[in-house]
């Protein structure tokens, strides 16, 4: 895909913390004007710095203007959303930031990690990244419209892979498919009674009349609110784990649930306050510990489901179905990539734990299980069965279809998109300040 079609998404996969530390060193400005939307000089420098710290810029004032020239795109497009009136719901948005905030969670490995690094918790970096999830969500809507049931025909793949120069033709780089079997460590439970009386405990002492606010600073084990006294902040339906919710909805002011078992541990809640569908609670987060005899338990079960698949027993996907804590499980347990949505990983898009469990592996073959964390930062065991490897080869029709099918379309999303830009330029106002009069952009946009 173009890089302008893949660029329009940089300026909401940053977090606030990146956007926010641009702003502290820089000279704040309007760089540039589309409608009623405009473009930060903060903007830019945000998303240069992302870049600087993946390496490989080698103009800074070209990577500047191709920055703007994104945003530009992006900006027409939240345009074109504000004039078809484009609804995006909370639902929506909840749902977007959920799935966000689970990758960014595993980039950094913990929950408490992400929210040390920013020096917020989790909360107050969702709220200063709602409005712009929000905007993205229409961005897509219109982007979704203008290429929606763009597809591409066998001839136009022929052609696209005939119209390129033979000396150019791209090099695949090796590829993996992996299927993939996943299994939270059970607690003893010892443990989790030992965590819900611990609870109990503190329940007990908070009604007899100890603070609760007080008790949470001192034993709640979600970082982002203990240090708040427990304090979650006003939360609408679908926002919370649902027993969590559940419970809390049903609260009157000032009243202390009993404890509530969610994935993230056990909890007492206190409603705050209640205004329409939004709670302010408190809460006391108590999170049962996973044991060393737990993990060699759960490995051990690993090891036996590998056993009975290499002894033709059940098939992996078999296995997968039975035994799996994977909700993957139900596609045959193979992994998506979600870079690209396809089932097919470079290996630096492994984590590198995974890459060289399998990077000996010949197709068919189980890995030992891997320690890694999940999305909500809880740690868990997998095993993974190397479906395919493919070695480094100039792509082919024949061996490479569906990757040269991908280029195709992409390429017509791209002259599309490049039509509908044309278009909009001509009747849409802008104005571009003068300090960026020299980039030489890719589309005629009026520098007034």
């Amino acid at each position: 895909m173009k890089k302008l079609l893949i660029a329009l998404l940089a300026s909401v996969l940053l977090l606030p913390g990146f956007k926010g530390w641009a702003q502290e060193q820089v000279i704040d400005e309007v760089v540039a004007v589309v409608g009623a939307n405009y473009v930060l000089q903060s903007d830019i420098e945000a998303q240069y710095i992302q870049f600087r710290m993946q390496g490989g810029i080698t103009d800074a004032r070209a990577t500047r203007c191709q920055i703007l020239e994104d945003l530009l795109f992006n900006k027409l497009l939240l345009n074109q959303a504000e004039l078809d009136s484009v609804v995006v719901t909370d639902d929506q948005v909840n749902q977007t930031m959920e799935a966000r905030f689970r990758y960014y969670i595993q980039q950094f490995g913990s929950q408490e990690k992400l929210e040390q690094f920013y020096k917020k918790s989790i909360l107050e970096i969702k709220e200063e990244f709602r409005g712009p999830v929000r905007e993205q969500l229409m961005v897509e809507e219109v982007q979704n419209t203008i290429l929606k049931d763009l597809k591409v025909t066998p001839s136009e793949v022929r052609a696209f892979f005939n119209s390129l120069p033979k000396d150019s033709i791209p090099t695949i780089d090796t590829e993996y498919e992996l299927n993939r079997i996943v299994k939270e460590p059970s607690i003893n439970k010892e443990e989790l009674e030992a965590t819900r009386e611990r609870l109990k405990s503190l329940r007990d002492r908070i009604v007899k009349g100890e603070s609760f606010s007080t008790l949470a600073v001192l034993y709640s084990e979600d970082p982002g609110s203990a240090r708040k006294g427990g304090e979650v902040g006003f939360m609408g339906r679908g926002q919370l784990y649902p027993e969590y919710e559940a419970a809390a909805f049903g609260l009157k002011k000032g009243e202390i649930s009993d404890i509530i078992k969610s994935r993230a541990g056990y909890h007492i809640i206190q409603l705050i306050e209640r205004r329409g569908e939004q709670i302010n609670t408190r809460h006391i987060l108590l999170m049962p510990k996973i044991s060393d005899s737990d993990i060699i338990k759960a490995s051990r079960l690993l090891d036996s489901v590998a056993g009975l698949v290499r002894e033709g027993k059940m098939t992996f996907e078999e296995a997968a179905l039975k035994y799996s804590d994977d909700p993957g499980k139900i596609n045959g347990a193979q992994m998506v990539n979600e870079t690209t949505g396809n089932t097919r990983f470079l290996a630096g898009q492994l984590d590198p734990k995974v890459f060289f469990a399998i990077d000996k592996l010949q197709p068919g073959e189980i890995s030992r299980p891997v320690n890694s964390m999940n999305e909500e930062g809880k740690q868990t065991l997998s095993i993974y069965m190397l479906k395919t490897r493919t070695e480094p080869h100039r792509a082919s029709i024949k061996e490479d279809y569906s990757t040269i099918q991908e280029w195709a379309l992409n390429k017509k999303r791209g002259d599309v998109i490049d039509k509908w830009i044309a278009e909009k330029i001509s009747k849409t106002y802008f104005r571009i300040n003068e300090s960026f009069r020299d980039c030489n952009f890719k589309h005629s946009w009026e520098i007034k």
